[in-house]
């Protein structure tokens, strides 16, 4: 089973007044530093089939159109490695270290 990820942000562009508010709300509770704050949205999908081309196409799709708005958001999409053990792993495949992802690809005619 493959979990992939949607992170789906509004554009460099756009203004973000959510963002703004947090990075109002963080100086006021003390903490510096901060020089800029976007808000996201994350969607997570269980997927009980291998990832291909078809699925891929497909996928974007459905980000595009429903887990986004392309006027004013951005999306990316990725496939969240399989955890293991702290010790990691000696295959040499990033999927197989804690935390890795694996970009899902646009179909060739999106890109």
């Amino acid at each position: 089973m493959a979990r992939v990820v949607v992170d789906v942000m509004l554009k460099p562009e756009i203004l973000d007044p959510q963002g703004r508010a947090v990075m109002g709300a963080l100086g006021r509770l003390g903490l510096t530093g901060v020089t800029s704050v976007r808000q996201g949205k994350r969607f997570e999908l269980e997927i009980d089939a291998e990832i291909d081309e078809d699925l891929s196409e497909r996928l974007h799709e459905i980000a595009g159109s429903l887990l986004s708005n392309p006027v004013i958001e951005d999306y990316e999409i990725y496939e969240e490695g399989e955890e293991v053990e702290e010790d990691g792993c000696d295959c040499g495949e990033c999927a197989c270290e804690p935390d890795a992802v694996l970009d899902i690809e646009a179909p060739a005619e999106r890109a």
